[in-house]
This record gives structure tokens, C-alpha cells and sequence, in this order.
């Protein structure tokens, strides 16, 4: 007896008893899958939609363009000014207040943020100014707060004005904290391995930045809820000031970065010939404008515009992949807002009455796992203070849901490790319910 359950053991303990096991748990899963009913039929349909919905949506218009600019980032800015201002022993004023200030201009969501995060990280940002950012990044967005101030009160815009420009600065001062003496070994790493500056002129490399960040800005540029103003006449024209960015970056490539004028130019007509046939469909645009930038660096014999290409294509074979793992996941069990699918909107809802601590922190743990692209916030939450949320978790849900979301976390523990990414989840989550319910006890 003994012996056979020796034998047994050691079956299951080797690579083909779990092999065994592994195959025995997929056929069970697959053949007690509960096909036919609602609930998880809408959560099938709804994770199949919200992968749709973001790849047409977010992968050209938002990605791309952040896939770029990071793989810019590692190709044309040097370790030695990254570590001048946001490495770790750069002033921590200085640090905090660029990172913090280059994620509002930024204005993006929190998977557009990733690449641009992992490109300063990568050339030698410090724990807490690259985190700092990465929080900033999506949390921080002008226009967002405006509008949070416009449809939900003025008091709920500044408090979230207020809590996410300090979460910016806390989480990353917290963060720096806690990893501290990893990160004094890191920079002791890059400062040995720093190398020289390429000689470009600041004023050149900052302007070839701008204009790509320009491209990603105005070209994702939400349309506002009044159909007058300042931001509606921004977003009737935001293909048009796309355009003149492009431009800029057109003529720094040739005249600063040897690219070729004949393949810049022919880019430049394609797009041009492919919004007069489309004029409905500038995304198709868009989309030739980045071939054409594509094919200009791969054919190009420069050796800094192939190396651009090839860390655009790093950037994007890390983060791509795990993105829609993460946005497969969320819309099966969160859904599109206004959809059902395996989590009903109404539980959620009936969670996150009142200020208690219970609502404050589920309010701050739904945010963190559910998925907003830009301004979708404002009316989810709309709809929730309609059916009885409180004004903390509304506030918690605010800081906690912009910044985070579970394609985010994937892609964060790609770059940071776990223990890391789990510190900043956990922060943000944290800071939100503490935050929340501060503000529910005084408003």
C-alpha cells in the first residue's frame, strides 16, 4: 500500500502527473462552462465588445503614438538627464514637480501612461519620480477635473484636484520610502554605466518631443459635453492641430534627426491623400502616418532612427500583450459602462452607500480593477451618486479608478516586479479610502 501511494506520488510530483492534472482541470472547466445562461452569456458578449471597443478606440490613437514616444525616449535621451531630473538623487522638489507637471500635460489614461513610464524607469527615472508620474499621468487631467467640477459640483472637482496632486507626490515619496535601499543600489548602477550626452541641442530634442506629444494629445482629444466654448472649438479642430504637430515633427526628423526628405515627404502625402478619400475616417490617417514613420526609420541606413524603432517595438512587444489580457478579464467581469456583465452594476452600487470604511475602501478597490478611458469617469460616476453612492466613495473612486486599472497592474508588474506593484496598488487604494472618507465626514 505504501508503495503504490509512493508511486502515486511520485507520478503527480513529476512533469507528467501535472501535466495530467493540468489537462484533467481545462477539460473539467470547458465541459461544466455555464453556456446558455444571462449572466454569463452578457459577460462573454461584454468582454468580447470591450476588447473591441478598445482596440479601435485606444490601440492606434493612443498607444501607438505612447509606444513611440517611449521608444524615443530610450533612443534619444540620455541616462545623464534623466538621472539630472528625475533620477534619485536629483532634488526631490525638482524630481516630484517634473514628473508630477509632465503627467498633466500629458492628460492620458492609465494604460497610455505605461509606456512612457516604462521609458523613464528604464533610463534611470528614480522609484518615486517615475511612479509619481505614472500616478499623475492619467489622475491629473485638466480637463477631466473641469468637467468633474461642471457635471458633479465644484466641491467634488476640488477635491479631486487637490487629492490627486498630492497622491502624486505622497505615493511617490512612500514609494521611494520603501524601496530605498534598492534604489540607492540602482543608482549606483546607472550612474556607473552613464554615458555621454549626443551632442543635439536641448532646445531641438525638446521641441521633437512636443510635437509628439502635441500628435497624442489633440488627436485623443475627448469631446466635451457642451457644444460651445473653448474645448468644443479644441475638439472640432483637433485633427487640424494633429496636423500641424505632425508637421513639426515632419520637418524636425529631416532637418535634426537624418531622416530622409523623400520619405518624410511621401508620408506626408499618403496621409494627405488618405484624409480627402476618407475625410469620416481621420483614424485611417492617422494610421498611414504611422506606417509611413515605420517604414521611414526601418529603411533608413541612420543607425539612431533604426535603434528608435527597435525600442518602439520593445515597448510594444512587453506591454501590447498583457493590455488585452488585462482588458479581456475586466470587461468579463466589470463590463462596458452602462452593460452587465459578471459583476452586476447594482451590487456595486449597493456597496458604496454612505461613508462608512467598508464603502470608502470597495469604492477605492472597484475603481482600482475597473478600466476608464479619458472623462468616461465623470459620468459612471454620474450614474452611481443617481442610485444612492456616497460623496466619500465617490471621491475615493475618483482617485483610485483614473490611475488604475487591472490591464495597468499587469503591465506595472512587467516593469516594477511584484512587490513593488503591489506596494502601489495598495497605496493608491489606501490614500483613496482615507481620502474619502475625510471628505464624506466634512461635505
Amino acid at each position: 500500500m505504501r508503495d503504490g501511494l509512493k508511486t502515486v506520488w511520485r507520478f503527480f510530483a513529476h512533469g507528467e502527473g501535472k501535466l495530467l492534472l493540468w489537462g484533467l482541470a481545462a477539460f473539467l472547466g470547458i465541459y461544466f462552462l455555464p453556456i446558455g445562461t444571462e449572466r454569463f452569456d452578457s459577460a462573454l458578449h461584454e468582454s468580447v465588445a470591450l476588447t473591441r471597443w478598445y482596440a479601435r478606440e485606444h490601440v492606434l490613437l493612443c498607444l501607438v503614438p505612447a509606444f513611440f514616444i517611449a521608444g524615443a525616449i530610450a533612443a534619444f535621451v540620455s541616462q545623464g538627464s534623466v538621472m539630472k531630473y528625475l533620477g534619485p538623487r536629483a532634488p526631490k522638489p525638482l524630481a516630484y514637480g517634473v514628473a508630477a507637471i509632465s503627467g498633466t500635460i500629458l492628460a492620458v489614461c492609465s494604460c497610455t501612461v505605461l509606456p512612457l513610464f516604462a521609458g523613464i524607469h528604464r533610463r534611470g527615472a528614480g522609484l518615486g519620480p517615475a511612479t509619481a508620474f505614472l500616478y499623475s499621468g492619467p489622475a491629473i487631467n485638466a480637463l477631466a477635473i473641469i468637467l468633474t467640477a461642471r457635471v458633479l459640483g465644484i466641491e467634488l472637482g476640488i477635491a479631486r484636484t487637490v487629492g490627486a496632486v498630492l497622491f502624486s507626490v505622497v505615493i511617490g515619496i512612500l514609494m521611494h520610502l520603501l524601496f530605498r535601499r534598492e534604489e540607492a543600489e540602482r543608482a549606483a548602477t546607472f550612474s556607473a554605466e552613464l554615458e555621454a550626452d549626443e551632442g543635439r541641442p536641448l532646445w531641438q530634442t525638446a521641441l521633437f518631443f512636443f510635437a509628439m506629444v502635441g500628435v497624442l494629445v489633440f488627436a485623443n482629444w475627448g469631446r466635451p459635453q457642451e457644444m460651445s466654448g473653448l474645448w468644443f472649438a479644441i475638439y472640432s479642430n483637433k485633427w487640424l492641430i494633429s496636423a500641424g504637430f505632425g508637421i513639426i515633427l515632419g520637418l524636425a526628423l529631416v532637418l535634426w534627426f537624418r531622416q530622409r526628405l523623400v520619405g518624410v515627404s511621401a508620408t506626408a502625402v499618403a496621409v494627405l491623400a488618405a484624409a480627402l478619400i476618407a475625410p469620416g475616417h481621420p483614424e485611417l490617417a492617422f494610421g498611414v502616418g504611422v506606417v509611413g514613420l515605420a517604414l521611414c526609420l526601418g529603411l533608413n541606413r541612420d543607425e539612431e532612427g533604426r535603434d528608435w524603432l527597435d525600442q518602439s517595438w520593445i515597448f510594444a512587444k512587453q506591454i501590447m500583450p498583457l493590455l488585452l489580457i488585462g482588458v479581456v478579464v475586466a470587461g468579463f467581469l466589470l463590463g462596458r459602462p452602462g452593460h452587465q456583465a459578471l459583476i452586476r452594476g447594482e451590487w456595486i452600487a449597493s456597496a458604496v452607500g454612505g461613508n462608512s470604511l467598508a464603502a470608502n475602501l470597495f469604492a477605492s478597490v472597484a475603481g482600482a480593477f475597473m478600466y476608464f478611458a479619458t472623462l468616461t469617469e465623470v459620468p459612471i460616476l454620474e450614474g452611481l451618486i443617481g442610485s444612492g453612492m456616497g460623496n466619500g466613495p465617490a471621491l475615493a473612486l475618483l482617485l483610485a479608478g483614473p490611475a488604475l486599472s487591472l490591464p495597468n497592474m499587469l503591465v506595472i508588474r512587467s516593469v516594477l516586479g511584484t512587490k513593488k506593484t503591489v506596494s502601489y496598488v495598495v497605496l493608491v487604494v489606501i490614500m483613496a479610502t482615507i481620502s474619502g472618507m475625510i471628505y464624506g465626514a466634512i461635505s
